[in-house]
């Protein structure tokens, strides 16, 4: 099968640093290559996956300096493309977010939509319902929420290659916070655990932008003492496993729908297990008691800290790999793309929806995947 894997234009494939996004586009190339199919990536064209890649702007927009005057343009530029090429493809599928809907009105080929952002604010409603025809996947059930009445294909979570994270089975010292630094991800609220659960705390993450910047420099910065809390910045991918494998646990305090929320299998993949409040995907991802501990109380989890040596770290790791591999995510969009390509030009309002997980499901999946990992797409 030939696919187009459309990238965000914020950052590289995969990314040098943070990249939620397209990171999880750099590990579905690698899936669907080593399945037998014939992938194509537009992204940025300092990417480096190895798969053939249209190049729509030469660097990633976040690292350009001095920054574009409108990075609209650039949207538009991967959305010419895109349309230049379409023929070449039995599926096109779009990771770059409402940029891209369009696609599923000027092309004949089957556009499929991964969702990765929240869905709850007012402004984008009309926007995902001005494309009545194109077909979404969301990455939790808990993200289709605020709009349930969208041409949803089906829940897939996002995988990882878990092998690129070492498992550490000895429980850490410390207690970290890995991500960026915004209100709603509220490492202010780590501090706090940290500090009624006297265990220190470290915080890796990004700051992007002035707002991100001021709520740093007016909240956190009072607070870190660079011992007992420290900043340390944000972080490579290969300094992922050491940072969360020799961690207590990692602090995932958020308090906004999260869609997903990479990190959790991140840390879950090193065996560290996450204190969590219940927000958007979380209770999909962990499970209260065995990954760590939930609670919308910030002296609960300040007092779970000290109950973490009873989570076993082996079980964390196993979780991981049994929920969110890469096999896994690239089986299930296999998957989709077939029945996709199986449909009329306009696909029907609702298509079939199935979650992931039972046993039915599983059976039927690894079919196709089995076939195109035999080159018999």
């Amino acid at each position: 099968m030939r696919v187009a894997l459309l990238a965000p234009l914020f950052e590289s494939v995969p990314p040098r640093l943070y990249g939620g996004t397209e990171r999880v586009v750099d590990q579905l190339c690698r899936g669907l290559k080593d399945a037998g199919h014939e992938v194509t990536l537009f992204a940025s064209g300092d990417s480096t996956v190895d798969v053939p890649t249209i190049r729509v702007i030469d660097q990633a927009l976040r690292l350009r300096n001095p920054p574009p005057n409108d990075p609209n343009i650039c949207h538009f530029q991967m959305l010419a493309d895109v349309l230049r090429h379409a023929k070449e493809f039995d599926v096109i599928h779009n990771h770059h977010d409402y940029y891209m809907l369009p696609l599923s009105e000027l092309t004949e080929v089957p556009v499929l939509t991964t969702v990765h952002g929240r869905l709850d604010l007012p402004e984008v409603g009309p926007v995902y319902r001005a494309f009545p025809h194109s077909s979404f996947v969301s990455i939790s059930d808990s993200q289709r929420s605020p709009l349930p009445d969208l041409n949803w294909v089906r829940t897939i979570y996002h995988g990882l290659q878990l092998q690129n994270f070492s498992y550490h089975p000895d429980h850490g010292q410390y207690l970290a916070f890995l991500g960026r630094i915004s209100r709603e991800k509220h490492p202010e609220w780590a501090i706090r655990i940290a500090k009624e659960a006297g265990v220190s705390l470290k915080i890796a993450a990004k700051i992007e932008g002035r707002a991100s910047q001021d709520y740093f420099d007016e909240i956190l910065a009072p607070e870190i003492d660079g011992n007992f809390i420290q900043y340390v910045g944000e972080i490579h991918e290969e300094q992922k496993s050491d940072f969360l494998g020799n961690a207590r646990a990692l602090l995932f305090p958020i308090d906004w729908p999260e869609p997903f929320g990479l990190v959790m299998i991140e840390a879950l993949a090193c065996g560290t297990p996450v204190l969590a409040r219940p927000c958007g995907s979380v209770p999909e991802i962990l499970a209260d008691g065995i990954t760590g501990f939930l609670s919308n109380d910030l002296s609960e989890l300040a007092s779970r800290v000290h109950d973490i040596p009873s989570i076993s770290r082996k079980r964390c790791r196993e979780w991981a790999e049994q929920r969110f591999s890469v096999d896994r995510m690239t089986e299930e969009y296999i998957h989709v793309y077939r029945y996709l390509t199986g449909l009329s030009r306009r696909p029907p309002s609702k298509i079939e929806r199935r979650r992931t997980g039972t046993r039915h499901h599983r059976r039927n999946l690894l079919h196709p995947f089995r076939r195109a990992a035999h080159g018999n797409s």
